[in-house]
């Protein structure tokens, strides 16, 4: 049984959520959010609570269940509060800063490595070694930060490169020399 799909999602105020043929949209303070849900699904406005529920208990329809919960509960959330992943940057000369909305990085290269911000994403800088990715849809909050990150992932050794902030890097011990 799907503990998390039989959870009601509360709708806080300020928020409106409709829901045509499958397809909710959810519209808060921090924008709109649109899903198309799986046919099989059945979502529901009862009051101020949005019920998913499942037709049988097959195993795709109780593997839906959850997982559409989660997704609709992560839409309500952003519009309310938003999503943000905190970066920090390690290493000696690599520093980030922002023009615009362009993430202007120095990594190591022999070039700076420039990143343009996706449709509802924010990017602050509030140091030259820090990095916060913000907006309302939790996926692409999160893939972009994931695409930061691939610019310089962290290395084993002294831990340079570009990380999330409660990311702990395990470290090795150099090469010891022939004596």
């Amino acid at each position: 049984m799907s503990r998390i799909g039989l959870k009601p999602i509360t709708i806080p105020a300020g928020v409106d959520v409709d829901i045509n043929a499958n397809t909710v949209t959810v519209k808060g303070p921090n924008g709109t959010l649109s899903m198309d849900a799986h046919p099989n699904m059945d979502i529901s406005v009862q009051g101020n609570e949005i019920i998913v529920s499942r037709p049988n208990d097959e195993k795709e329809n109780k593997s839906l269940h959850g997982l559409t919960r989660s997704l609709v509960a992560n839409m309500v959330t952003g519009v309310t509060d938003g999503f943000k992943k905190n970066l920090e940057v390690n290493g000696v000369g690599y520093r980030v800063q922002l023009q615009g909305q362009t993430l202007v990085m120095n990594l190591g290269f022999s070039h700076q490595v420039t990143m343009e911000a996706p449709e509802g994403i924010k990017i602050e800088c509030p140091s030259a070694n820090a990095i916060v990715i913000s907006g309302a849809d939790k996926q692409k909050v999160g893939q972009f930060a994931a695409q930061v990150r691939e610019k310089r992932p962290p290395e084993p050794y002294k831990g340079k490169g570009i990380k999330y902030a409660e990311e702990h890097i395990r470290r090795k011990e150099g090469k010891t020399g022939k004596k």
